[in-house]
């Protein structure tokens, strides 16, 4: 049976299991958005074209399965990309559809034209560096084939963004349904160990201090329950990668919490000071995870690698054992085989000492130092206590929750680690609320953050979907005044601004406002509001003059 190219693509979005598609209907996608009124793909209206990339990599970090987002030719798209960088930069699956003009007008200066003729902005070029697949799609004799390159770029083993761009004449032009067929949904494949497990398991049995570093990619192949009681039989704390809070519980004996940069660096002194074995699971080891590479990290250790990716395997450190393969397969291999050996769990001595000593009270300086922080590290406590379960927070400012929020193995968190654009925690939530629907969802950003994407607040606002949205409020841009501070001799410019009144701004949107100074305030927000089922602007006030003071410049 004919059918519209236009319709094809909705179809083939039902496919790919997509029920949301974001964007900002525009003249050269308006086939394809008639389609979608019949289809049960449900279109979301954002407020700009990088909240839809924003809102469908939200959607796919939290479902773990192709999003999508539409746009319109020419500014449409240029608009989508600061969005597609970050899904891939995040190997997120997000299908980017956009138009283009009809191709009997290419390269005669066609209104918003991008298809690269006659002097025409060439779309294609700009994101082919972002993209896992990029195609502009002139003909239909081909379309099959492009819907299956297209299927296996979001699909296959290492994930990532695909933008199709279709002339509005395309669109029209009929095509045999029959093309769907054409196309190849890749299965789960399974993926063989490239080493053998018995060095690594001689490297666990010769260890007197071993130590877990988890990753993202133990999220990302569903071993958190499997790494936390390999952790737990075998008495071998772990810490973890940023973007891994929570592989396991936060705040839990073995829990050396988060490794990186802006952390409270208690997993730091553990792995330079008692560590003998450093098993990677997953971790990219990047600047902030390393401390801008300390080699103090790695010195004297025996280290481990596994990995799903080859290309991670030795990118930045030489390992001694190194296993390319599924994690939670690897893990459960090593702990049978543990096990079946009787291995006793590892002396704990280390450990307790350890947290006895930074369970101390700290000394009178270091109080003081943290003193401007009290709000910040109230209100993550409070978020912890009051959600242990199935919260989903998208932070943007991550310096804080680094330290303070004690992640639970059930809760999701999911820092703005891509390509850290400002502007993404809002867009970012309200698209993870429209899978994860019954999930308590915060979006924690700074007031310039805020300022770049609050107008989504009314896409909420129109689809009604709940979101507790966290603004820092100290009137500056935090990072670049604590470097101009500690950098540039205290020479402020261009990072103190004026903030709207939050609470008018809340009203004319129609939601709730929360202005948090006191932990009195915060203690009663977390008893009385609710913070499942509504839209909510929660202002923290902060001092500007006050900052961390680790160094995030080189």
């Amino acid at each position: 049976m004919n059918i519209s190219v236009s319709e094809l693509i909705v179809r083939y979005l039902e496919r790919l299991g997509i029920d949301h598609i974001f964007g900002m209907p525009g003249a050269h996608v308006l086939p394809i958005y008639d389609r979608l009124h019949d289809s049960r793909v449900k279109s979301v209206l954002v407020k700009h074209e990088q909240g839809a990339a924003f809102m469908a990599g939200g959607l796919a970090r939290v479902s773990h399965r192709p999003a999508a987002c539409i746009a319109t030719a020419g500014p449409g798209a240029t608009n989508l990309i600061t969005g597609i960088a970050n899904a891939y930069a995040e190997r997120l699956p997000v299908l980017a559809i956009t138009g283009e003009t009809s191709t009997y007008i290419f390269g005669r200066g066609g209104l918003q034209e991008s298809s690269g003729e006659g002097g025409a902005i060439d779309q294609g070029a700009l994101f082919a560096s972002i993209t896992r697949y990029h195609k502009l799609v002139e003909r239909t004799d081909y379309l099959g084939q492009v819907l299956n390159q297209a299927t296996q770029a979001l699909l296959g083993r290492e994930p990532g963004p695909v933008l199709l761009s279709i002339p509005y004449n395309v669109q029209k032009e009929t095509v045999d349904d029959s093309v769907l067929e054409q196309i190849h949904f890749p299965g789960k494949a399974a993926i063989r160990f490239t080493t053998p497990t018995a060095e690594f398991t001689e490297l666990l049995r010769a260890a007197r201090a071993p130590v877990i570093v988890a990753g993202h990619g133990c999220i990302q192949a569903g071993a958190r329950d499997v790494v936390a009681a390999f952790s737990e039989r075998f008495n071998i704390p772990v810490t973890t990668s940023l973007k891994a809070k929570g592989v396991v519980a936060e705040g839990t004996p073995l829990s050396l919490g988060c490794l990186g940069v802006t952390s409270n660096g208690e997993a730091y002194r553990y792995l330079v000071d008692h560590a003998d074995l450093l098993i990677f699971l997953g971790a990219g080891f990047n600047e902030r995870t390393s401390y801008l590479w300390d080699a103090k990290l790695l010195a004297g250790k025996k280290i481990a690698q596994v990995d799903r990716d080859a290309a991670q395997i030795g990118r930045v450190f030489q390992p001694d054992v190194s296993i390319c393969g599924d994690i939670l397969a690897v893990m459960e291999d090593v702990a049978d085989v543990l096990e079946a050996d009787g291995m006793p769990p590892k002396s704990r001595g280390l450990l307790d000492g350890h947290q006895a000593a930074i369970s101390r009270p700290p000394d009178h300086g270091a109080a003081q130092a943290q003193q401007p922080f009290r709000l910040m590290q109230a209100f993550f406590r409070g978020l912890a206590e009051r959600f242990p379960h199935n919260a989903l927070v998208f932070d943007d400012n991550i310096v804080f929750a680094q330290s303070y929020f004690d992640v639970s193995d059930r809760n999701h968190y999911f820092p703005n680690s891509g390509i850290s654009s400002l502007g993404h925690a809002i867009p970012a939530a309200i698209g993870a609320r429209c899978f994860a629907k019954d999930s308590p969802t915060f979006a924690i950003l700074g007031d310039g953050g805020f300022q770049m994407c609050c107008m989504e607040m009314m896409t909420a606002v129109n689809y009604g979907i709940p979101l507790n949205v966290v603004v820092i409020n100290n009137g500056t841009l935090s990072l670049i005044r604590k470097n101009q501070f500690q950098l540039y001799g205290e020479r402020y410019i261009d990072c103190d601004f004026t903030n709207p009144d939050f609470g008018l701004l809340a009203q004319s949107f129609g939601v709730n406002h929360y202005r948090i100074e006191t932990e009195a305030e915060l203690d009663a927000l977390f008893a009385h509001a609710d913070l499942t089922g509504t839209l909510n602007l929660i202002e923290i006030l902060l001092d500007k003059h006050a900052f961390p003071h680790y160094l995030s410049a080189r």
